[in-house]
């Protein structure tokens, strides 16, 4: 037997939004009111829509109070799937402000009452919402502002629609500053909100792995708990990196013959890394002797202690702590690995490296850089190597392309019918300014020779022009030319799906990956549509004599806000003349692309911040 849906309706003016709905197969309706019977009543047509909700087997109840939900009904009955909540208003001619606060307690009251997958309907005249779908926008400040509010109560906009009056058959509007009186709806609109996943709160987390056949474990740097260990390329991933990296695999197949070396990856590295600056790692280092222990580790403030001295410590710049297990006496400095290249690099080695054989590496690789919308402290990196004759790489590197260009075009079609261009560019061409920090980076580790570039020509918010890969060879003895080609998964299921924000590929919300089934991809629509952002700024002096680590300050504003920094800009810079003292101001946005963010939570993570990057780069705040 089917289930019924539970539907509320709150704010009732003459009971004819309800009555439409009453009949609904599979509804029952629960329609209220704030007035009482007798005040209702005495409106038009009124005693005629309640007649009919009665008669249809709907619940009329009057002198409701839509900030107090769960005081009328009994906790059993109280899981309503749909709240609709038509033209809210305080009454006579109450501002934005007021307006503001009814809704903020309305929302915070619907959570109580809601189900878990339920949705709430706001219908606001035109320009009321303060949202860009309100033609023509209002001022922010002059707006209900109502995804920001719903945002407090833990509510995101997951869709809007047109209220098109004209549809509901036989409803009018009614309520024009508390009187009998219809009022102008044209461009109404309808917005929807659903329940966020609540921000996260992530424990110290420790990993254990397999390194140099002993077994040890580290701890995680706080703003890779939530990254590390989603099996996003395992076999039975629907992930779209996933899907990205076996259509370029098979397609790739068809050409030369595959082997698949993932297994024996380990996520920490050691080595020294050619041209890396060093700020840009996340360090672990191997210290038993002054690890803390596993019970340790697990208490909360014993973690608070080991990030404080460790995270950001300017002078060893190191991420985590290795604890070893007894009788291990390893004592070195490992990082978590920042590319695949060097494993790729080492296997050219083994006995059983193939010539004439694609050996594939993938996996997540882990890098500290600057905020912005593709700037990933975490991705997922997929490494083609092929070793060939002398002379004949040229047509190696050709073929490669190919298969990639093939495979890519094969997926964005499926996708998009936007057009889509993947060309190849000689490194000696390549701007520095058209660099972004995956190009960049590879370009520290090693010397490339050509970067794939892919343009989508679209009125989406996806960049031009971004560099998802790159090429180099190696020659390796007299006769054999390795051939390497490195890809960025993310960046590439990113462009051809639509996502315009690296984060929504690691978010827990269930509704990302339901919109991608096993082994296709789609365009991403996205489920927390005018996410409200807030701005704060941050001054301060610079210690003397010392060079301000940028990267140190982003990655002190990822961690205290989870991801939630969406931008830092340095919109002020002085140097006093007579000491000498240098001042920066940075402003920063945050946003959350997928989550509600109320402004008391962002203001908490500011007062954070400012305690983190006073107590850690040892600035003097302003």
């Amino acid at each position: 037997m089917e289930a019924v849906r539970r539907v509320l309706l709150l704010g009732e003016g003459n009971f004819s939004f309800a009555a439409s709905l009453c009949g609904a197969a599979g509804t029952h309706v629960v329609a209220t009111c704030y007035e009482s019977e007798e005040e209702v009543c005495g409106r038009g047509r009124a005693a005629e829509s309640i007649r009919r909700l009665r008669e249809g087997g709907a619940e009329v109840v009057f002198s409701v109070d839509c900030t107090k939900l769960k005081d009328y009904f009994l906790p059993e009955e109280r899981e309503f799937d749909c709240i609709y909540f038509n033209f809210p208003h305080c009454g006579r001619k109450a501002g934005v402000v007021k307006n503001r606060e009814l809704l903020a307690r309305f929302f915070h009251s619907s959570a109580e009452v809601l189900t878990e997958e339920g949705e709430v309907h706001v219908a606001l005249c035109n320009g009321q919402g303060g949202t860009p779908a309100d033609q023509p926008r209002r001022e922010w400040h002059n707006s209900w502002q109502i995804v920001a509010v719903a945002a407090g109560a833990g509510f995101i906009l997951s869709n809007v629609r047109p209220f098109k009056a004209e549809t509901i058959h036989g409803y009018k509007c009614t309520g024009y500053r508390s009187q009998d009186k219809s009022f102008c709806i044209e461009g109404a609109l309808n917005h929807i909100f659903t329940r966020s996943t609540p921000l996260p709160y992530f424990k110290p987390m420790i990993c254990e792995i397999e390194l140099e056949s002993q077994k040890v474990s580290f701890q995680v740097p706080q703003i890779l708990v939530d990254k590390i260990n989603r099996g996003f390329l395992e076999l039975n991933s629907n992930h779209p990196v996933q899907t990205v990296k076996e259509k370029l695999t098979a397609e790739l197949n068809k050409a030369f013959p595959l082997q698949n070396i993932d297994c024996c990856l380990s996520l920490l590295h050691q080595g020294h890394l050619n041209g890396v600056c060093h700020s840009n790692i996340f360090w672990i280092i191997l210290s038993p002797e002054e690890s803390p222990s596993t019970e340790e580790m697990s208490n909360g403030v014993a973690n608070a202690v080991l990030f404080s001295h460790v995270d950001f410590c300017k002078d060893t710049d190191k991420n985590g702590w290795m604890n070893v297990q007894e009788g291990c006496h390893i004592s070195k400095q490992y990082y978590l690995r920042p590319s695949l290249l060097p494993y790729a690099q080492a296997i050219i080695q083994r006995a059983a490296f193939l010539p004439g054989t694609i050996h594939v590496l993938s996996g997540p690789v882990f890098r500290k850089c600057l905020i912005s919308p593709y700037s990933m402290p975490v991705f997922h990196e997929v490494v083609f190597v092929c070793a060939v004759n002398r002379g004949t790489e040229n047509s190696c590197i050709q073929m490669l392309v190919n298969s990639i260009k093939t495979s890519i075009h094969a997926l964005h079609q499926t996708v998009s019918g936007s057009k889509l261009n993947i060309n190849l560019q000689e490194a000696t061409s390549f701007e520095t300014t058209e660099l972004n920090d995956f190009s960049a980076f590879e370009s520290q580790l090693s010397e490339i020779q050509y970067f794939i570039c892919m343009e989508i020509d679209t009125s989406g918010s996806c960049e031009k022009g971004s560099c998802v890969g790159i090429i180099r060879t190696e020659l390796i003895g007299s006769e054999l030319v390795v051939v390497f080609a490195s890809l960025n998964l993310d960046l590439l299921a990113m462009l051809i799906c639509g996502i315009s924000d690296w984060r929504m590929l690691w978010t827990s919300d269930t509704r990302f990956l339901h919109q991608f089934p096993r082994g296709r991809l789609r365009l991403f629509k996205s489920f927390s549509l005018y996410p409200p952002s807030y701005v704060h700024d941050v001054s301060f002096w610079v210690p003397d004599g010392e060079q301000f680590d940028e990267v140190a300050f982003h990655t002190i504003a990822r961690q205290v806000s989870g991801e939630m920094v969406v931008s830092i800009q340095l919109i002020d810079s002085f140097q006093q003349s007579e000491t000498g003292r240098k001042s920066l101001c940075y402003r920063l946005t945050f946003q959350s692309c997928d989550k509600a963010l109320s402004r008391q939570e962002v203001a908490e993570m500011q007062l954070l911040f400012r305690k983190e990057i006073k107590q850690h780069l040892r600035v003097a705040l302003r």
